[in-house]
């Protein structure tokens, strides 16, 4: 976690990645193939297009709830051989896991397609012994982890002043940036997530896994109460922030709650979300969810009260299902072409801006009457491994589109890398040499460009940009990027 002005340091991590581009060029040997010009000039150019929008004097306020935990970073493969738990011969999902044989079936499905999934451990022996294996794993790392922190640590660097609603344990709350405030108890044991890294070609037994991603298991106590939503929603009342974020709600996802106690929580979120300045833009953080009660809860409850979500490649096929009236969707495809997510994106989009409609002009709404107003969605944007796209409403107060897109796409690279400096010799594209704007017959192709690698255009209400991005071949860490990518993006919107 930085300790001072973040701002700064991202101003250094430009100038020191543009001489990283220009030392590539001098000291290229005569051999190596075109593709590393390319990949310069895209970096260059992507970096430019970061550069054109600055912050202004004043800090933004950015409020972030809710929850937060201790990740514990290991590699997956050598956790499970550590507690001698072999490949499983039949990949399953699972909701929630029991024991060891549904740990090895649930990691082994989304091992090998290499597709970030989060579960919890219902069984707290079990949780216990992977919390101690992981403790004595000689390459263990430890951080402030949970959607919310990482965002807010994120915001704070490229400098933001948040409120963040948390429960932290002193010590962790300590080693925060001096721009973060903390509403929120103080707990003396935090919540432990384990983060089961690995990279691209790692195999267990039979599988291999065709992308860097990780897995991650949890089973808190704390999280899924939203502990510090009460002084959170005091605090709020004099921060008078210019955008409120929330995630973490996948913490809810399979908790045995009491009856009725889950909606009751959601309800109370709603109405401060519902409360907020209409001035104060509303950011909702989507994750992997499989319960589908808590997601139509979600669905009536929260989602309605915020104008902009932020989600990957797994996620707004999930989220887009169950708004068409389907069932979850648990595992899809990873790495998915630019012309299906947009697609998804535009339905979506429609969807969930006809609720809006809907819910504005009906004035019998039953139990849902006063929380499904809301408001229209005017932000949407989508980080996959290979590209981030962004839908925004044309007039409405999300700014600096393409420059905020080329900031995610740097974003992922700077995260994964673990580095705020761009290493074009440790970075790849493996996005099309164009791309098709839509899955439709004829539909327009766009070619991406070395030197205007961010594609805008418009379409009906709304503006679309799609970026590039540099991806990482040399992983230090995935857990957390979309945290990273979602609140880069939103920086220069607000």
């Amino acid at each position: 976690m930085e300790q001072g002005s973040g701002f700064s340091l991202m101003k250094y991590g430009t100038a020191a990645s543009l001489a990283m581009v220009l030392l590539a060029y001098w000291f290229r040997s005569p051999g190596q193939s075109g593709l590393d010009d390319r990949l310069d000039t895209v970096l260059s150019s992507l970096l430019r297009a970061e550069s054109k929008v600055g912050m202004n004097n004043a800090r933004p306020r950015v409020a972030i709830g809710l929850g937060g935990c201790v990740d514990v970073i290991v590699d997956g493969v050598t956790l499970l051989n550590k507690i001698g738990l072999p490949p499983t011969g039949q990949p399953l999902h699972h909701d929630y896991i029991e024991n060891a044989d549904q740990l090895a079936q649930s990691f082994a499905y989304f091992f090998a397609p290499g597709a970030a999934s989060e579960r919890f451990v219902i069984n707290d022996t079990l949780f216990s012994q992977l919390v101690e294996a992981s403790r004595e794993l000689p390459d263990n790392r430890w951080a402030i982890g949970g959607n919310a922190p990482v965002m807010a640590g994120r915001m704070a660097t490229e400098g933001c002043d948040v409120l963040l609603g948390g429960s932290f344990s002193p010590d962790f709350a300590d080693i925060l940036s001096q721009h973060i405030t903390v509403a929120g108890n103080v707990v003396e044991e935090p919540d432990i997530h384990l983060i089961l890294e690995y990279p691209s070609g790692a195999t267990w037994g039979q599988y291999t896994a065709r992308r860097a991603n990780r897995y991650i298991v949890h089973s808190d106590d704390h999280n899924p109460y939203l502990a510090s939503l009460q002084d959170f929603e005091v605090k709020l009342q004099d921060f008078h922030p210019d955008l409120l974020v929330v995630g973490g709600l996948q913490m809810m996802d399979s908790f045995p709650f009491q009856r009725g106690e889950r909606e009751a929580l959601l309800s109370r979120l709603g109405s401060l979300l519902s409360s907020s300045s209409p001035r104060t833009g509303v950011h909702f953080e989507m994750a992997s969810f499989v319960d589908e009660g808590l997601m139509g809860d979600l669905l009536h409850l929260v989602l309605p009260h915020a104008d902009s979500l932020g989600m990957n490649e797994q996620e707004l096929p999930n989220l887009l299902s169950l708004l068409r009236g389907s069932n979850i969707t648990v595992l899809s495809d990873p790495n998915p072409r630019v012309a299906t997510v947009l697609d998804q994106m535009r339905a979506l989009y429609r969807l969930v801006n006809q609720r809006y409609r809907d819910a504005n002009e009906d004035s019998d709404m039953g139990a849902y009457a006063t929380s499904a107003k809301g408001r229209p969605l005017t932000r949407l944007h989508v980080h996959t491994l290979a590209f981030q796209a962004m839908i925004v409403t044309r007039g409405s107060q999300w700014k600096n589109t393409m420059s905020a897109v080329a900031k995610a796409s740097l974003t992922a690279n700077r995260h994964v890398c673990g580095s705020p400096d761009i290493d074009p010799s440790k970075a790849r594209l493996i996005m099309d040499e164009s791309f098709s704007v839509s899955s439709k017959e004829g539909s327009q192709r766009i070619p991406l460009e070395e030197t205007r690698p961010v594609s805008c255009w418009h379409e009906e209400d709304y503006e679309i940009c799609v970026a590039p991005v540099l991806v990482c071949t040399e992983v230090y860490q995935t857990a957390g990027g979309g945290d990273n990518i979602s609140a880069a993006g939103l920086v220069l919107q607000i």
